[in-house]
């Protein structure tokens, strides 16, 4: 029962901060895997940061360790003509208005770092306190990711 309300509870937002972080198409079985290596570390659980922030550092790793993987593979796999990596889908370009277009194309354009807190502060609310655990920094390292990350967008969606 308490599991359950656990994945009630958080998955929305994990869901959100993994297709925030690109894993558009296997948003479900990264959540899915994040609760599983939650629950099975749970003793680990220290409670030094928030349960929440722990569980985005789960899903963290594992999107890290999924993009390794990826790369391995397509180090082996050969490129076929006419093989094509697109950001969006057909789909996603008709229901997305201008706007939301050109502010994903200005994310898009950060560092990985600016992108990664940029996304936990405005879609997640994290804390900069939160943001610098999940992420590896000082609180103020991130609040300047966040700062540099806004006047690009900023300026991106400005310059259009």
């Amino acid at each position: 029962m308490a599991a359950t309300r656990l994945v009630e509870r958080h998955a929305p937002g994990l869901a959100r901060f993994v297709a925030a972080e690109g894993e558009r198409d296997n948003v479900d079985e990264v959540v899915q895997d994040t609760f599983v290596r939650a629950f099975a570390a749970i003793d680990s659980f220290r409670g030094e940061s928030a349960f929440r922030t722990w569980l985005f550092t789960i899903a963290r790793r594992l999107i890290l360790d999924r993009r390794r993987s990826e790369r391995r593979s397509r180090m082996v796999a050969t490129v076929e003509e006419g093989d094509a990596v697109t950001t969006f889908d057909a789909l996603d370009t008709m229901v997305a208005d201008e706007s939301m277009v050109r502010v994903r194309m200005a994310v898009d354009a950060l560092s990985q770092k600016q992108k990664e807190v940029f996304t936990l502060r405005l879609e997640q609310g994290l804390s900069y306190k939160e943001i610098a655990e999940l992420v590896g920094t000082t609180e103020g390292a991130a609040r300047v990711h966040y700062h540099n990350a806004m006047r690009a967008v900023k300026e991106f969606l400005d310059d259009e």
